[in-house]
C-alpha cells in the first residue's frame, strides 16, 4: 500500500496531510500527486468524496512559490458554484497552515469590497466562480499574468451551465 510519504510530498505538505486526517492516499491522490509535483498537466475524474481537491491542492501548494506583497495570484482555481468554491477554500486553508500561502476566495452573492481589499493585499491562490472572476477582471481588481497553475474544477459542469 502506498503512503503519502511515498508520493514525494515535502514535510510541510505531509504535516497538512496529518492535520487533515488522511491515513493513506485514495486512488485519485495516488495517481495525481506525483504528476502534479512534476509540473505535469492532468485531467482527473473521480466520485465525490474521493479527495480530488487534496489531490491537486497538496502538490500544487507544495511546489508553488509565494507571491510578493500586493501581487498574485500564482494559482487560479475556477469552479462553478459558491458552495464548491468555499469547500475548495477550506481545503486550501488547511494546506496553507503548513505552507503559509495566502488564499482568497471570490464568489458572487457577497460584497465586492472585502474581496477586492484582500486581492490588493496580494494572494497566492485565488479560488473563484466564473461570474465573479469576470466581474473582478472587468474592474481591473484582479490580474492573471502571474498565474502558474490553473485548475478548472468541475469543468464539465461549467460548460453545461454556459
Amino acid at each position: 500500500m502506498t503512503s503519502f510519504e511515498d508520493l514525494g510530498l515535502s514535510e510541510k505538505a505531509l504535516s497538512a496531510v496529518a492535520r487533515m486526517g488522511y491515513d493513506v492516499p485514495t486512488p485519485v491522490q495516488e495517481q495525481a500527486i506525483p504528476l502534479v509535483l512534476e509540473g505535469r498537466d492532468i485531467i482527473a475524474a473521480a466520485q465525490t468524496g474521493t479527495g480530488k481537491t487534496a489531490a491537486f491542492m497538496l502538490p500544487s501548494l507544495d511546489r508553488l512559490e509565494h507571491a510578493k506583497g500586493g501581487s498574485g495570484p500564482l494559482m487560479l482555481v475556477v469552479t462553478p458554484t459558491r458552495e464548491l468554491a468555499q469547500q475548495i477554500g477550506e481545503v486550501a486553508e488547511q494546506v496553507a497552515l503548513s505552507t503559509h500561502h495566502r488564499i482568497t476566495t471570490v464568489v458572487g452573492g457577497l460584497s465586492y469590497k472585502p474581496q477586492i481589499a484582500k486581492l490588493r493585499r496580494g494572494t497566492d491562490i485565488l479560488i473563484a466562480t466564473p461570474g465573479r472572476l469576470i466581474d473582478l477582471m472587468d474592474q481591473n481588481a484582479v490580474r492573471l499574468e502571474d498565474v502558474q497553475v490553473l485548475v478548472l474544477d468541475e469543468a464539465d459542469r461549467m460548460l453545461d451551465m454556459g
